[in-house]
């Protein structure tokens, strides 16, 4: 192909877009709006999963030892239960430490004088966070099973809890987006396909007075691609903007909440939407516009 040919054909293709300018105007409004939903439950799927995730890492399975047990003992359980799969982070809490937690937490400064000695000593403890809350149970299994351990404290309801939240989420996440995406095929793809067959006499002269059929189809598919990026750039932009309003007025009007829900940044978020929605856009601009035009070739 000529460099020539290629600059034309891609010119061609910027002029279709104003010279049918209603057509234009209707695939970009139909697949913004079908981006745009597409981006906003992206973005509200993305923080739930966050939040889900950040309560998983606040569960954790307490280890108690035997009252005769020693150090080393203690210190290699702990080096067993570091190398689990399950394991995310493990923090040793000892008897003095504990004591400390309990006075200021439970009995204050004054009333803690009353006890000569440090009632905990003995109660050293390992207290371990999870990577994966469904994976409790495992663990659990496994720990009760070391010689030296007396007690195992875990939150199953908690865990239990999370773990069918997560789940439940995957599962009506993959349906949504699958969903919003074939609508947004189907609407685009009509749209595109409508607005082109207005043009098939267009097409046929074009293949009567002796056009290619890449000559013929290059500029529908450059203007298929470039509606699909606009279209797809427009949500774009109104989600980044949305977003962060949306996390300034949380921060200013609700200091609780945002103190309680860690949201996502705009940034992390459109690392993936960005990509994922041009993609989109211009993928389905272009195909939409190879097939159609490819049906009107046969003349």
């Amino acid at each position: 192909m000529k460099i020539s040919t290629f600059f034309y054909t891609f010119w061609q293709g910027i002029k279709n877009i104003f010279r049918n300018k209603l057509f234009s105007l209707a695939s970009i409004a139909t697949i913004s709006s079908c981006l745009f939903l597409f981006g906003v439950f992206y973005a509200v799927l993305l923080n739930f999963q966050h939040i889900v995730k950040a309560a998983e890492e606040d569960v954790c399975v307490v280890v108690f030892f035997d009252e005769d047990i020693t150090d080393k003992r203690i210190e290699d359980i702990g080096e067993m239960i570091k190398h689990r799969a399950e394991v995310a982070n493990i923090e040793f809490v000892s008897g003095d430490e504990a004591w400390e937690y309990f006075k200021d937490k439970y009995l204050g400064e004054e009333a803690s004088q009353g006890f000569l000695e440090n009632p905990l000593a003995d109660s050293e403890k390992y207290n371990i966070y999870l990577s994966d809350v469904s994976m409790q149970s495992s663990l659990v299994t496994f720990l009760e099973s070391i010689d030296g351990v007396r007690k195992v404290k875990r939150s199953e309801l908690t865990a239990v809890t999370l773990d069918g939240v997560n789940r439940l989420i995957g599962y009506v996440s993959v349906g949504i987006i699958a969903l919003l995406l074939a609508v947004s095929v189907f609407l685009i793809s009509n749209t595109v396909t409508i607005g082109i067959s207005v043009r098939s006499e267009e097409i046929t002269i074009m293949k009567y007075v002796g056009a290619t059929d890449y000559f013929t189809r290059a500029p529908f598919v450059i203007e298929g691609m470039l509606i699909g990026l606009i279209g797809s750039a427009i949500p774009l932009g109104i989600i980044y903007l949305l977003y962060n309003r949306a996390l300034e007025f949380i921060s200013q009007k609700f200091n609780v909440l945002s103190s309680l829900l860690n949201f996502i940044s705009a940034q992390e978020i459109f690392h993936t939407l960005l990509p994922i929605s041009l993609l989109i856009g211009v993928g389905i601009g272009f195909f939409g516009s190879f097939t159609t035009v490819r049906k009107h070739l046969r003349v």
